[in-house]
């Protein structure tokens, strides 16, 4: 079973924050995942929303703001009141690197929102470190960006986020797994991604009892707030 951090330890921090990767790595995760938008002036904004609205306040696109405008504004913090704003993807790869199993990078890029996003992204982990792409496992709702990816690359690592259920889809892409709601999942489900060579991964699973019950029905992951009640 694989743990993913969900948008780092976002229980207990503002998600998708470096102050949010940093400390599900010292809860002990090993697998995350986050959320990639692209600026105004071409940089990676890890981000759930394509708005500021419900994360800082101001009805603001990510699409029209620099990566220099989001330090104008700092996210709502709940937790300690710290000042914390959205980061570059550069800056989080390096907090989870160290002790890195597998980072699943949704790209969030419904009706190509970001044209190019895909290139982008590959061009950005090349920078890092190219030995990355081995742990990288990319994902979206958006069908055609995970095409584009597939593209870029015939070894890409790449997981199908969806909504309806269609593994022809999966394999079509030579995904690697199928992401879904934990609601929708069956035990049915898992035996044909299986019978597929798929792996099945469940969010937003925060509970562990929960989780083994998932585990029991064929699930082989989950993506959880709580990384520290399972890790």
């Amino acid at each position: 079973m694989i743990y993913f951090a969900h948008r780092g330890a976002s229980a207990r921090c503002v998600q998708n924050t470096l102050e949010s990767f940093r400390l599900a790595r010292q809860l002990g995760a090993t697998c995350y995942e986050l959320d990639v938008h692209l600026t105004r002036d071409g940089q990676l904004a890890v981000h759930h929303d394509e708005s500021l609205l419900d994360t800082a306040g101001v009805d603001l696109a990510i699409k029209d703001l620099t990566a220099a405008d989001l330090q104008s504004y700092p996210l709502i913090n709940r937790f300690n009141g710290n000042k914390v704003f959205v980061p570059q993807l550069k800056e989080v790869l390096p907090l989870v690197e160290p002790g890195l199993q597998l980072l699943n990078i949704e790209l969030k890029n419904d009706e190509n929102r970001y044209p190019g996003i895909e290139r982008k992204l590959w061009d950005e982990l090349s920078r890092y470190n190219p030995q990355i792409f081995a742990k990288i496992l990319f994902s979206s709702f958006d069908y055609d960006t995970l095409v584009r990816l597939r593209k870029l690359n015939s070894n890409a690592r790449i997981g199908l986020l969806t909504r309806s259920f269609d593994v022809s889809q999966a394999v079509g892409l030579a995904a690697e797994s199928v992401h879904l709601n934990q609601t929708r999942f069956t035990s049915e489900m898992a035996a044909i991604c299986h019978q597929n060579g798929l792996k099945v991964y469940l969010y937003t699973v925060n509970d562990p009892v929960q989780a083994a019950r998932l585990q029991q029905q064929g699930a082989d992951g989950i993506f959880t707030d709580c990384i520290d009640l399972f890790v």
